[in-house]
């Protein structure tokens, strides 16, 4: 069975024959993620039904994405804890004649947004998509009071979490967000549901206290209970450097007196940074009780894992390009988007699977054509036994451009899926010569 195969087990969008094209579609866009729809397709014929199946209005991109969905809780329950990471991220079609698009940042670009639930366990490793809301935004004229608010997302996203958790019962969910999430009637929703899915938001607001002093000044001016050192990864216009930040922590009251509620503080901040480098602090909230060093560094180590996220939504415009998807309309989007979002997902694990459990069997991800055409192509003998991932995702890669020196590191994800390409066109090739050798499809 193919990978799509088993991610859209038991899809069901009313008809056997649309059940069969979306997980065809979804396997010939993983093979060929930067190519377009078309060439993704072998042939005009299999494009047709590609396009017929994008503009079928039968088909809700709920019913698309929920396979994999369930697929992911499957995956999340060998975790005790899995981080459920939220953000949002702008797509930009400006200068495309896409109907139902609206206004970006600025009012004259047009595009959309997404904003995805992303699970991965505090090793990193992606385990799926749990949910996503997509909208347009209305033309600033048509805006009415009455409209609802885009950060009930925030609110919505941690809802879905709950339904989650109750299937979940020896696995605990994190919901983790940056800025936007710190919202009191978020936090309020969490407190009337008992709490059952734990949250950890970076704190935006230096809110006033019942007291009347103010929350990052109280945490700040209290003892700080220790020290943390880690490296911290190279980023656009900024080297790879050693950050040591000192942590505060303290349990705390926020809100009115009538509506009051308990949040741990944590403030990181950084200490003897490098002279004109900002200093990395981060101020965090978060419903968990704790009070020693260690449980501090491991809830500072799952607001990291946040970046995570980053990666993700790097691989579905960079990797994916779905941004350059030439579409009539934002309904025929967002059905396309929905099966990207899952090759985008087996990119990243694949990426990550190849860091952390190099040793793993490659024929768990690879099919035999596939981590044999990466020896081909890289005009190498294949190995009478199954060779190890690592082996095979730095085989790829360098397909793609990696050149795998000493100090070059692990593949990253843009050599990744460059690689992927070539290999999948291979396996394509070689099967297609094989059913011809064999008779088969001839005529």
């Amino acid at each position: 069975m193919s990978w799509a195969k088993d991610e859209l087990s038991g899809i069901d969008l009313g008809n056997k024959k649309l059940n069969k094209r979306a997980v065809q579609l979804l396997e010939q866009l993983g093979n060929q993620p930067r190519a377009s729809i078309h060439g993704a397709c072998n042939g005009w014929a299999e494009a047709q039904g590609a396009y017929r199946f994008l503009a079928n209005e039968n088909i809700k991109t709920e019913d698309i994405l929920k396979p994999h969905s369930l697929q992911t809780v499957e995956r999340m329950k060998y975790y005790p804890v899995v981080l459920c990471l939220q953000d949002t991220t702008e797509l930009d079609f400006n200068g495309q004649d896409i109907e139902g698009l609206g206004p970006l940042s600025y009012e004259a670009q047009r595009g959309m947004y997404l904003h995805p639930t992303y699970a991965v366990s505090p090793e990193r490793e992606p385990l799926g998509i749990l949910d996503v809301w997509k909208w347009a935004r209305k033309e600033k004229n048509a805006r009415k009071k009455t409209d609802t608010k885009e950060s009930v997302r925030w609110i919505e996203g941690y809802k879905k979490l709950v339904e989650v958790a109750s299937s979940l019962p020896d696995t605990r969910l994190v919901y983790v967000a940056d800025r936007e999430a710190d919202i009191m009637d978020f936090m309020q929703q969490a407190k009337s549901l008992d709490t059952p899915v734990d949250w950890l938001i970076r704190s935006q607001h230096n809110r006033v206290l019942p007291q009347g002093k103010k929350l990052w000044e109280e945490v700040i001016n209290s003892k700080p209970i220790g020290e943390i050192e880690f490296t911290l990864p190279s980023r656009k216009g900024c080297k790879t450097r050693q950050v040591k930040q000192k942590i505060y922590l303290k349990r705390i009251i926020i809100g009115s007196e009538k509506k009051p509620i308990e949040v741990t503080c944590i403030i990181a901040k950084e200490i003897g940074a490098p002279p004109g480098v900002t200093p990395v602090e981060w101020r965090l909230l978060t419903n968990r009780e704790m009070k020693s060093l260690e449980e501090a560094v491991e809830i500072i180590d799952w607001y990291r894992a946040r970046w995570e996220i980053e990666t993700y939504f790097h691989v579905l415009k960079n990797g994916c390009r779905i941004e350059a998807m030439q579409l009539s309309s934002i309904e025929k989007v967002e059905r396309a988007l929905i099966l990207y979002m899952i090759v985008s997902w087996r990119i990243a694990h694949l990426m990550r699977m190849g860091r952390t459990c190099p040793d793993l069997p490659a024929d768990l991800f690879f099919d035999k054509s596939e981590w044999k055409g990466a020896y081909f192509l890289s005009k190498k003998k294949p190995p009478k036994q199954t060779p190890k991932l690592n082996e095979i995702i730095r085989l790829i890669a360098g397909l793609g451009g990696f050149l795998g020196r000493k100090g070059d590191g692990e593949p990253g994800v843009k050599t990744l899926w460059k690689g992927l390409q070539r290999v999948m066109d291979f396996a394509i090739g070689w099967y297609h010569m094989q059913n011809i050798e064999n008779g088969v499809g001839c005529r």
